[in-house]
């Protein structure tokens, strides 16, 4: 439900125009120096109002209500959260009469009986994922050197500027592919069958709203190569191959490569362009257009929460593993 991890456990909290969203992650080292400053970075590369991207914006300004003393954390669960301030739910009334074409209104309503929280897609919404955010940037402390980065390789099928360029001329949303690397991870990471390295990565990557699909390595690429191809020759003892086709992942485990995968991100449904649904209360089909603040192209804000979640999942490997040392007792002694 809104739960991950076994070790390193994140719950997450709050609807888009409620009071607040937030995260209790649990499970978190005791002894981590920890500074709102130390979220400024990630939160901003996430934040929008730049071009493409929603003009909502918020101060997001990180709360931490508990798990932290003396500003190192306590080994208690961490909980953080952010203000929603700036909402205009009145935005969002016209859809309770007409649910939006591939958004999440009429299953929502369907399955919670219309006790949903409709506003800004409510607990839905892209809003939630500065909780991800936020608890990458403590993965990421505990992660230590392993260092996780990650780009848009292209919008609308073109360079991300060309895309974007097609996007705001047709007045419409586009979708865009993302793409991942971690370097310095340990050879040994997955449990497999079920908690492989992919299995665990793509569970949480299709957390986040508007991803339609993931591939590690060469991923559907493979599909063209003959195995001798495609196979990765190993040329050390340490396990580096000569090529990395497999992405750095064997059997569901690490394999001391570097860490790559990409993901498919869907065109934002909230289009300015006029499309037809059902009222649901005259049960005709209309014809009207999305108003409100949205995202031209989702893509945009997706590399800082896909480095987030991947920090997520691998500081979890790496505490089952028994591979993270306590190494911030006597960082400031």
């Amino acid at each position: 439900m809104n739960n991950f991890g076994r070790l390193f456990r994140i719950s997450i909290i709050g609807e888009s125009h409620s009071d607040f969203v937030g995260i209790i992650i649990d499970g978190v080292p005791s002894g981590i120096p920890l500074f709102i400053e130390d979220f400024e970075i990630d939160l901003k590369r996430r934040i929008g109002g730049s071009l493409g991207t929603t003009p909502r914006k918020e101060k997001d300004i990180p709360s931490i209500t508990t798990g932290i003393f003396n500003k190192k954390t306590t080994g208690a669960p961490l909980t953080i959260l952010f203000e929603n301030n700036n909402k205009r739910s009145s935005d969002y009334e016209t859809y309770r009469k007409i649910p939006r074409p591939s958004h999440v209104d009429f299953v929502a309503n369907r399955k919670y009986g219309g006790f949903e929280d409709y506003r800004g897609s409510g607990h839905f919404s892209g809003r939630l994922t500065i909780c991800l955010v936020a608890a990458g940037v403590i993965a990421k402390k505990i992660l230590d050197e392993i260092k996780i980065s990650s780009k848009i390789l292209s919008i609308a099928g073109e360079d991300p500027d060309m895309g974007l360029s097609l996007a705001i001329a047709a007045k419409d949303s586009v979708g865009g592919i993302v793409e991942c690397r971690a370097e310095n991870l340990p050879i040994g990471l997955g449990e497999p069958f079920f908690d492989s390295v992919e299995s665990l990565i793509s569970h949480i990557v299709f957390s986040i709203p508007s991803i339609r699909g993931i591939e590690f390595g060469v991923g559907f690429e493979a599909t063209k190569l003959f195995g001798s191809e495609h196979n990765d020759s190993i040329i050390d003892l340490k396990g580096k191959t000569e090529t990395n086709h497999s992405g750095g992942v064997v059997g569901g485990i690490t394999n001391g490569n570097e860490l790559i995968f990409r993901v498919a991100v869907k065109p934002t449904a909230s289009t300015p362009k006029s499309q037809k649904s059902i009222n649901w209360q005259s049960y005709e089909i209309e014809e009207f257009s999305i108003k409100g603040r949205h995202d031209l192209c989702i893509a945009l804000r997706v590399p800082v929460i896909l480095e987030a979640v991947t920090s997520i999942v691998l500081a979890d490997l790496m505490m089952i593993e028994g591979k993270i040392k306590r190494i911030y007792e006597d960082r400031n002694n």
